[in-house]
């Protein structure tokens, strides 16, 4: 691990000027060219799995490159990337997967024009739909409804409360749904971030600063919310809480406009082969956790536990979704970080940032 400092912020608008200037200097990209990826860690991970059979219509139309941003999150599109059930279902295309840390990075590379579809929390695709970053992404899917998949763990066991942490030094990365749901807790218990102080750090550098005394608290998803409990770590609350009060988070995809203009039935294929995915993690969640454990590199039990912390819809559930409640559930979200200083204006409306002719067909199939 190189690196021996941690960022210390004064103010959250460090994150949207590194995008801004991100969407500025946009490259030109198109669905053949495979662009370098920014913020990317690491590109695919292992897989146990050779290429399946494609369990819905192959589709044999769509070619050239999709790029997909991934993250490793214990929900559906592991399976899918495991399986290489794209690979399977668009034959024609070349699937590249790219890894990344955070929501936040993964709207830095729609801003700068590196991938065509990619997961991001809900805090991140509001804020890439909005000013001042206004990026022409489309809102396509649900991965996963977010609960105690994500919580904020604590060194000092007596911590009970986000209150118990006053001035201390918490981690969370910037522009995440973890970022939003522990505003919204402090928001909730009367504070805000100047009564705590702030880090910004990816998942993977957590478990070192936790090691080193560096920090006192840290909001973060499996795998590494686990290893942070395994090493004395306590929950003091999580984002089911947060939800409980009003602070709803998901785990998302969005997609370019120029690659659904382009690609319509590809858009489709993807959807059905998520929504393929999600039924396997509720009918066979052994099969299921053990395409998600060897992309994540721990056990299918561990897998399973943390499939209890989230709620997986399908298609049939989140076309409801889409119509009745995410326009709300985004305005609303938008009116908190506007409040933030993270967002300069809240769209009048959101559901032209929702694309549902894809998961229409689907659901219907």
């Amino acid at each position: 691990m190189k690196r021996k400092t941690i960022l210390f912020a004064n103010s959250r608008s460090a994150w949207i000027k590194g995008i801004a200037v991100a969407v500025s200097a946009m490259l030109v990209g198109s669905l053949g060219a495979c662009g370098a990826m920014q913020k990317a860690d690491q590109l695919s991970g292992a897989s146990n799995a050779s290429s399946e059979k494609c369990p819905v219509t192959v589709n044999k139309e769509a070619k050239g490159t999709i790029r997909i941003a991934w993250q490793a999150i214990a929900n559906a599109d592991l399976v899918v990337k495991d399986r290489k059930l794209l690979e399977a279902c668009i034959p024609n295309a070349t699937i590249q997967w790219n890894q990344f840390n955070s929501g936040g990075d993964v709207v830095q590379a729609f801003g700068s024009r590196s991938v065509d579809i990619g997961l991001a929390g809900s805090s991140p695709a509001v804020k890439s739909v909005s000013a001042p970053l206004n990026l022409k992404v489309k809102v396509l899917w649900i991965h996963d409804i977010i609960g105690e998949a994500e919580s904020l763990v604590a060194h000092n066991s007596s911590a009970k409360s986000i209150k118990d942490l006053a001035g201390k030094n918490i981690a969370v990365p910037f522009g995440s749904t973890s970022h939003f749901s522990l505003l919204s807790a402090l928001s909730q218990a009367g504070m805000d971030s100047s009564s705590v102080h702030l880090i910004n750090l990816d998942p993977d550098k957590m478990a070192a600063a936790w090691g080193r005394g560096e920090i006192d608290a840290a909001w973060v998803w499996d795998p590494v919310l686990s290893k942070l409990k395994a090493d004395g770590g306590s929950v003091v609350t999580s984002s089911a809480a947060t939800a409980k009060n009003g602070a709803a988070t998901f785990d998302m995809e969005l997609v370019s406009d120029d690659f659904i203009k382009a690609n319509p039935s590809a858009v489709e294929t993807w959807t059905a082969v998520e929504n393929y995915a999600i039924g396997l993690i509720a009918s066979d969640p052994d099969n299921a956790a053990d395409s998600i454990s060897a992309q994540l590199g721990n056990s299918p039990k561990d897998v399973k536990v943390q499939f209890k912390g989230y709620s997986y819809p399908d298609a049939a559930e989140q076309s409801k979704i889409f119509s009745d409640q995410l326009p709300g559930i985004f305005k609303a979200t938008a009116q908190f970080l506007k409040g933030q200083g993270d967002l300069d204006a809240v769209n009048a409306d959101y559901a032209p940032a929702l694309y549902t002719t894809a998961i229409d067909a689907v659901a219907k199939q």
